[in-house]
């Protein structure tokens, strides 16, 4: 399996600005969230990258593109009909090929060595199937996620057979569907935010398209659905990624996500002695309340 094409979703209408924003990255280069994406699945192997937008925001995507920017075409999602249905929109970009899909509102940390992108494209084209990225999750977590069970691959450590699919399951329906055997008790492969995908999707979100009409249908067009789908016809791989995930939608999200790059690059030492700093002024503080007290 030969992927050179990419596809970023951004259009959500409430998280529109977030690839916008800018982090210090792992080299100590200020750049904005949206460069750091694009430079994650360049370094994959990615030749064209389709960045899905909210209509009107093109322009101000491509001044933050990074230097890569003659790789990225931007394409609006006209009405906000879901996740499936954003992805769909690239569909013209994709052309019957598989293509590597990642979120716009989460921050990849890579592990040492090869990036998260690099792990899940060369698992694709590995195994020539559809590869999600996933991660051992805890359960307090299953509402930020997409979740999927199945069977370890025998003879590996990483890598499953998924059978079944489910969009932020609750912890009755994570315990009852989703177990995987191997996994630490009360932990579920949760999605990571990263996917290989092969033209069966886009086939299987044209359908969900064609038969909700324009609205989307009740909950819109989502994701999950097809996945599960694909699951059902084709071999449909899931890999541990060995990075970390940060989704910057969340409260401190986009602070989480900036400690952590900073934490794993070259100023480790001076961000550490600073949150030292930071810490002892805090102590410092409370004491002399205390004692004024």
């Amino acid at each position: 399996m030969n992927v050179t094409r990419a596809v970023i979703t951004a259009a959500s209408r409430s998280q529109r600005a977030l690839p916008l924003q800018t982090l210090v990255d792992r080299d100590g280069q200020t750049r904005s969230h949206l460069a750091i994406l694009v430079e994650e699945a360049v370094r994959a192997g990615i030749q064209e990258i389709c960045v899905v937008v909210c209509p009107g925001d093109e322009e101000a995507y491509r001044s933050a593109a990074g230097e890569h920017a003659g790789r990225v075409i931007f394409v609006p999602q006209e009405n906000p009909l879901g996740y499936g249905h954003a992805v769909w929109c690239a569909r013209e970009v994709t052309r019957d090929a598989p293509f590597l899909h990642m979120i716009g509102d989460h921050v990849f940390v890579p592990a040492e060595g090869e990036g998260s992108a690099e792990q899940i494209v060369s698992a694709a084209r590995t195994h020539d199937c559809a590869v999600s990225g996933v991660q051992p999750t805890r359960e307090s977590l299953l509402p930020y996620f997409g979740a999927v069970g199945g069977q370890r691959v025998a003879g590996t450590r990483d890598l499953y057979v998924i059978d079944r699919v489910a969009e932020k399951p609750t912890p009755t329906e994570a315990e009852q569907t989703l177990l995987v055997p191997g996994l630490r008790a009360g932990h579920y492969l949760c999605f990571f935010g990263m996917h290989v995908l092969t033209p069966c999707v886009m086939e299987l979100l044209d359908r969900a398209v064609s038969q909700n009409g324009e609205d989307g249908g009740r909950g819109g067009i989502q994701l999950s659905p097809a996945l599960r789908e694909l699951a059902r016809r084709e071999k449909y791989l899931a890999v541990e990624a060995k990075g970390q995930r940060y989704p910057v939608d969340t409260r401190y999200g986009m602070l989480s996500a900036q400690l952590a790059l900073a934490l794993s690059g070259r100023d480790r030492d001076e961000v550490l002695t600073l949150l030292c700093e930071l810490l002892a002024q805090r102590e410092l503080g409370s004491t002399q309340i205390v004692r004024t007290a």
